[in-house]
């Protein structure tokens, strides 16, 4: 039986699923202390325990997308924040390549943010 997280992926439609894959993908690649968890019925990402990202599809749309937890402390015009007050997401057009430098360096934002020297 497969875990609640791995179904989410497994029940999207191609190319939708392909590209959540791949992102699921570089996520997990950025940092060893980023873990996928299921929290709140959609797969979270957190870096040491503590929520950074997500993935989700929209669905008026019919596309993908990363949601940043902390987003409104990142400033990309690639990130769009909508009616959200704190986070901001990034939509993916599943039928085209992924933006992969842009994800990685939005990535590398996301995980200054938890890491105590940014703080201080």
């Amino acid at each position: 039986m497969l875990r609640d997280i791995d179904n989410f992926y497994m029940v999207q439609d191609e190319p939708i699923k392909s590209c959540l894959l791949a992102l699921r993908s570089m996520i997990l690649a950025q940092d060893n202390d980023i873990t996928a968890v299921w929290k709140y019925r959609m797969p979270f990402f957190c870096y040491k325990g503590k929520m950074c990202c997500y993935l989700w599809v929209d669905k008026k749309r019919q596309c993908p997308y990363l949601g940043i937890v902390e987003g409104d402390k990142i400033e990309h015009t690639d990130l769009i924040k909508e009616k959200r007050s704190r986070m901001k997401i990034m939509l993916f057009d599943a039928n085209d390549d992924l933006p992969v430098q842009t994800i990685e360096y939005i990535l590398k934002q996301v995980i200054a943010l938890y890491q105590p020297e940014a703080r201080s």
